[in-house]
């Protein structure tokens, strides 16, 4: 059922889905790719482990899709946090959802998202983040990049228009640029995803640290699952995840060559699903 929440003063619009048989269920919230809106990934993914018993909430982030917020198609990493309390608050209050088996699924840069969030409220019971992108600012430099957008940031401070590039192109400039994207979303239909993103939202990816939700999530339990290739969110970057989280952990390795396959290629995405219920049905 579509189901609206306000967050900020801002209205989220997002797709509840409730299993069969009498509840109350575990219940699950969903957090996904950048760009991504709830008919994409994290819908897949809803649907896929509500068959398997739980309530979910799958739902656009602020700015993105159905959802409210200005500049529209803007990476907003604290608000987005705050999009998920509120999701959260909304899943505790429905009396198909059980309120203290509540857990949180990251798909991509919802990965990063998930697990900073569910490291820092105690309502989470569980953590599983799926390809994710664990960001951290850390052993990186950024200054040029950094120069050039906060011009960007500045000409909007005095009165410009909201600058934006493409979100995919499978050449020239986008915020995700190469055959992967493109193949996704450039054959994707989704009536509320829109090829743009502004540009200021890089900033936002290349400054945020959702790392550091590895170093505080335990003794919450976490999943980790991740393709063995994976050209953008390396499995480099999902390893240091897991050696930062403390127990309980688990790490799975899935033998995918790419990125989008673990959005909704098979036998990925049931492999990913079927480990994500495996783990959840142990601790939440």
């Amino acid at each position: 059922m579509r189901v609206e929440f306000e967050v900020d003063g801002i209205t989220l619009v997002g797709d509840l889905r409730i299993p069969d048989g009498e509840g109350p269920h575990p219940a699950l919230v969903f957090t996904g790719p950048f760009t991504g809106v709830r008919d994409q990934v994290t819908g897949l993914y809803a649907e896929r482990l509500t068959a398997k018993g739980y309530v979910t909430l799958a739902f656009d982030h602020r700015n993105w899709g159905e959802s409210g917020g200005l500049p529209r198609g803007h990476e907003d990493p604290q608000g987005k946090l705050n999009d998920l309390r509120a999701a959260v608050s909304l899943l505790r209050g429905r009396p198909e959802a059980d309120p203290e088996r509540i857990g949180a699924v990251g798909i991509c840069l919802g990965g990063g998202y998930a697990l900073r969030f569910a490291a820092f409220d105690p309502r989470v019971k569980a953590f599983a983040g799926i390809a994710g992108a664990y960001n951290h600012p850390y052993g990186r430099h950024y200054e040029t990049v950094l120069a050039d957008l906060t011009q960007v940031l500045e000409r909007q401070d005095q009165g410009g228009a909201v600058e934006y590039l493409p979100a995919v192109s499978e050449e020239g400039e986008a915020a995700m640029p190469g055959d992967e994207p493109y193949a996704y979303y450039g054959s994707t239909a989704s009536p509320t995803w829109r090829n743009e993103v502004t540009r200021a939202s890089i900033r936002e990816l290349v400054t945020m640290d959702n790392m550091m939700g590895a170093d505080f999530l335990s003794p919450t339990p976490g999943l980790i699952v991740h393709g063995v290739i994976d050209r953008f969110c390396s499995p480099e970057g999902a390893e240091e995840a897991y050696k930062r989280m403390g127990r309980p952990k688990k790490l799975v390795w899935l033998d995918a060559r790419r990125h989008i396959d673990l959005y909704d290629a098979e036998p990925y995405v049931t492999q990913a699903v079927e480990a994500t219920a495996e783990f959840l049905g142990e601790h939440v």
